[in-house]
């Protein structure tokens, strides 16, 4: 009862508390509390380790949620990044209009993001991630303008197309399960069903892993991203880009660790193609992040490269290389929301877009820019930061793996994404720390709100935190 109430709570608390008429204070204060409660259910129900069937379709079929490590990791996540959010949120939509309706589309979300992490088997996981891109669109488009709905309805098909590709692998994981279909470490694939049906099974589950990781920006089904970022309202990026396009990361782990086994894939070219298109991935996401001017766009394109790191640790199929790829994903959720909230901060105070408009900002805000630093720092992997124990753990996997030149290959491209992550953050801070002798600072603080500032320095907070105690934590969760 626990986990239906931690996932139907935020909506519908959320829808009505947005359709109340009432001030502002009073309505923050409502989503306050609804927020609070939402994650106080969510850990009750994750101590509670419960399992609740909705309906049930077959035999082995049916519409169930239960608690389980993976879920468990991925729920911290959800909540720091929604809790966080919501109060900056509070500050950032006074320059936006139709700001119930923002915060109604949030909560909804908030509760598809509960609904899939708690989805105890393939069919009930596949639901909620359809169900968390139809909730999750309002958010990209909601500013309304022509930019927008073209990178809501951008954001929508692709998604969906993404979801398609992965129905079949949805259905091949059924027909070759043995007694039950429930998520299982190790998977639950019947070898002697699976007999004489391979190449078909392969072919299939492939095609799913780049259906899934279109919601992770995995390359050639990446294109969204970049159009839905700049697009968005600053707290719908940090939600975007931190968790919500960790979905398709959450997805292809389901598929791959806990349906088909790591056992029938690993050595086959099913994994060797996964592994060099996160290559490709983490090297175009970085290099065009590069290149690009606007601070937004540059961000989305630094989640295509940032995502894919987890990807490629996943991709390996090994336990050292799940893990590099869960620190990362606490580690990139803290640090990339906390670049999209300043990123906000330079939007709502300056109206600051574009990089090069950045020269000085230091001066103007200090905290903020700090906040963008160590966040930065996180991204390039920087020790003690959490970006760099995820890249070494991912690393070590790598060289491990003994899968010959690709053993090497990966290391090489974190190292060098590594500089190019450098080449397009660093010059900000610096840039704006540094402007010059001829630059000429105003004589009042810019800095926003502590509604503003709290949520970026707890987010740089929990980026440091992962790079000390991330393989503690993680080990910890996931024996859960």
């Amino acid at each position: 009862m626990l986990i239906l109430c931690s996932v139907l709570f935020p909506i519908i608390a959320g829808v009505i508390a947005s359709n109340v008429k009432t001030n502002t204070r009073a309505r923050h204060i409502a989503y306050s509390l609804i927020c609070a409660i939402t994650d106080v259910l969510v850990i009750l129900a994750l101590s509670s380790k419960g399992s609740v069937t909705v309906v049930k379709f077959f035999e082995n079929v049916s519409f169930s949620f239960a608690v389980d490590d993976l879920g468990v990791f991925f729920l911290i996540a959800v909540m720091l990044l929604f809790t966080a959010v919501l109060f900056y949120s509070f500050e950032y939509m006074k320059m936006e209009k139709n700001e119930e309706r923002f915060f109604g589309f949030y909560f909804v979300t908030f509760g598809a993001m509960i609904a899939m992490c708690m989805a105890e088997n393939p069919v009930t996981m596949y639901l909620c991630f359809e169900l968390l891109t139809l909730l999750s669109v309002p958010l990209v488009l909601h500013d309304e303008t022509k930019e927008a709905v073209t990178a809501g309805l951008k954001y929508l098909f692709y998604s969906i197309a993404g979801a398609l590709m992965g129905l079949p692998a949805v259905y091949l994981v059924y027909r070759f399960a043995g007694a039950a279909a429930d998520f299982t470490y190790g998977g639950f694939i019947d070898p002697s069903k699976l007999a004489g049906h391979e190449g078909v099974f392969l072919a299939f589950i492939f095609i799913g892993i780049l259906g899934f990781g279109t919601k992770a920006g995995l390359y050639p089904m990446h294109g969204w991203l970049p159009t839905a970022h700049p697009a968005a309202p600053a707290p719908a990026s940090a939600l975007l880009s931190g968790i919500i396009a960790k979905a398709g990361v959450f997805a292809v782990i389901r598929l791959l660790f806990y349906s088909v086994g790591t056992e029938i894939l690993r050595g086959t070219w099913v994994q060797n193609a996964f592994i060099i298109l996160a290559m490709i991935t983490i090297f175009m996401g970085s290099m065009t992040a590069f290149l690009e001017k606007n601070l937004k766009r540059r961000l989305a394109y630094s989640t295509i490269s940032q995502i894919s790191y987890i990807l490629l640790g996943i991709a390996f199929l090994s336990d050292e290389g799940l893990e590099g790829g869960l620190i990362h994903v606490l580690s990139h959720a803290s640090s990339k929301a906390c670049l999209f909230l300043c990123a906000g901060v330079f939007i709502y105070k300056l109206g600051i877009r574009n990089v090069e408009d950045l020269r000085g900002i230091g001066k103007r805000m200090p905290v903020t820019l700090w906040c963008f630093t160590i966040a930065s720092l996180s991204l390039i992997g920087i020790p003690p930061m959490g970006g760099f124990i995820s890249k070494w753990v991912i690393g070590s996997a790598a060289l491990d793996s003994g899968m010959g030149a690709l053993s090497i290959l990966a290391p090489v491209v974190l190292i060098v994404s590594a500089f190019i992550t450098a080449g397009y953050l660093l010059p900000i801070v610096i840039d704006g720390f540094f402007p010059g002798k001829d630059y000429k600072a105003p004589a009042i603080s810019e800095e926003p709100s502590k509604l503003m500032t709290i949520p970026m320095i707890v987010l740089c907070a929990a980026s440091v935190i992962m790079g000390i105690w991330g393989v503690n934590i993680v080990n910890a969760i996931m024996k859960f």
